[in-house]
């Protein structure tokens, strides 16, 4: 007879090895297999937004953050052709006077002391297996169980739970059976590591644009290491035959900061060149019994705004909120099991709905490859640098403190608005106002097209507004212009 568990979580990344770690703490007896538990080598999951720090101190894992040689993150620098604008992140009510933090590192390091923190965990049996095949009851189609094999073996295991939890990522080998979306690759980050780089402003992640160049993305993932990520559209250039190093030194070299500059030409000579694609899937409703989907097998989003692991660790806190043995005292009770992962769909929306809407849109806006968003890129940056809630509010959008969709939607709208507002008082005369007028509404369809999508791909939208009531935070004080988001979610609806 094969083993049984309460749940079988499939990978051991972000959010398989802290879900795993919750789960086995409130009792219940999991199964968690990786394929490699070897530390990863990554240039991905480098960045946790104080929204998602807040949500690993919610899951009794704060502590992974110590001993890895992370970097406080206390807000974004948007470099605009050559302009500095620091953006901090929301005051700490805690700590008057200072800002929240978020923190950035080394994914592997972060990595393994959340694998270390599941097998600590006396309910969590860690397996180093290649899972091969989802078993589902051939009746009812349920998810049972799964297939693996070890390592250097060909000889199947099985093992059998109520509830099987697939988290292997990106690429991940099981989705495109349960999962009817198509993930969608909107561009490539090409990575590097600067040694002792002269950071323009430290313990901040730097977003550099302009109009002649995509996205640069420049934070620090330990005392002497920097990270900087490059964004390049169309096919990548090769690695292998020296291509990509030709093309970084005559396309990204004029735009680095000179600070940067020394040890960005050390790396491109002496630093392994790695890319990974820019993905985004919309998430979808579960119609499946016996199996969930979590992280970037489930919902990925463009990796700009490094909202990824927020957006993972909302997931599991919610997740093992309505699956613990509080909310359904016996996993194989498939109704009530599948009755609270239909909730979880929509407890995460409001969340998951501002960081992906937000990350698909702002890197549309800042990679701008027309006249129309290069205007918005413009008006964008302008708007954040008139400072109060026009800045407050966006940043706490993007750090995950603010999960109200209608927030980021007026914000957005917002920033077209005062685009337009400045095409006419910069224009050179008033002679020209039937032709900005044109262009203007040029502009506003263009910042439609470019957000009402991604919106609309979130499915429901207009549940969403339910979900503004029902949450409770006291934001109010910090951010005022929730409230009056709850207010019109209540007229509108």
């Amino acid at each position: 007879m094969s083993p049984s568990f309460d749940a079988i979580i499939v990978g051991a990344g972000v959010v398989g090895s802290s879900l795993g770690a919750t789960l086995g703490r409130q009792g219940r007896k999991i199964l968690l297999i990786e394929r490699d538990w070897a530390e990863p080598d990554r240039i991905v999951g480098e960045l946790l937004q104080p929204g998602g720090v807040k949500s690993l101190e919610k899951l009794g894992l704060r502590d992974c953050l110590d001993g890895i040689d992370a970097i406080p993150a206390v807000g974004y620098t948007i470099i605009f052709e050559g302009a500095p604008l620091a953006i901090p992140y929301a005051e700490n009510p805690e700590k008057p006077g200072t800002s929240l933090e978020g923190r950035s590192f080394h994914h592997g390091r972060f990595i393994s002391k959340l694998r270390d923190a599941a097998k600590s965990t006396p309910n969590v049996t860690c397996l180093e297996s290649t899972v091969n095949e989802l078993i589902a009851d051939q009746e009812t189609g349920q998810v049972v169980g799964i297939r693996c094999t070890s390592k250097n073996s060909d000889v199947s295991e099985f093992f059998y739970a109520p509830v099987t939890i697939v988290a292997d990522g990106t690429f991940s080998k099981f989705r495109k059976d349960y999962i009817p979306k198509k993930v969608q690759i909107r561009s490539h980050f090409v990575g590097l590591v600067l040694k002792n780089a002269d950071i323009p402003s430290p313990h901040h992640g730097h977003v550099i644009l302009g109009g002649n160049h995509f996205p640069i993305l420049v934070y620090q993932i330990g005392t002497d290491e920097t990270r900087m990520l490059i964004d390049i559209q169309g096919k990548l250039p090769s690695a292998g035959n020296g291509d990509l190093k030709e093309y970084l030194r005559a396309t990204v070299t004029e735009n680095v900061p000179k600070s940067l500059l020394p040890s960005f030409q050390r790396a491109i000579e002496e630093d392994r060149l790695r890319s990974m694609p820019n993905s985004y899937l919309p998430p979808s409703a579960n119609e499946f019994e016996g199996v969930l989907f979590l992280g970037d097998s489930y919902n990925m989003r463009h990796p700009l705004t490094g909202g990824g692991m927020t957006v993972a660790f909302n997931d599991v806190v919610l997740v093992s909120e309505l699956l613990s043995p509080a909310s359904v005292p016996d996993l194989n009770d498939s109704g009530l099991v599948a009755a609270k992962l239909n909730e979880f769909y929509w407890k995460r929306k409001s969340l998951s709905t501002v960081i992906n809407v937000l990350a698909q849109a702002l890197y549309a806006i800042f990679a701008a490859n027309d006249s129309q968003l290069r205007l918005l890129q413009q008006g964008c940056f302008q708007y954040l640098s008139r400072g109060g809630y026009h800045m407050l509010e966006p940043v706490g959008l993007l750090s995950g403190l603010i999960p109200f969709p209608l927030v980021l939607v007026n914000h957005f709208y917002q920033v077209a608005f005062y685009t337009i507002f400045i095409m006419f008082r910069d224009a050179p005369s008033v002679f020209m106002y039937p032709f900005i007028f044109l262009r203007a509404l040029s502009v506003l369809w263009k910042a439609s097209i470019v957000v009402l999508p991604v919106i609309f791909s979130e499915l429901m939208f207009c549940r969403l507004l339910i979900n503004h009531l029902v949450l409770i935070t006291n934001l109010e004080s910090y951010f005022p212009i929730v409230a009056l988001s709850r207010l019109c979610c209540l007229l509108f609806y």
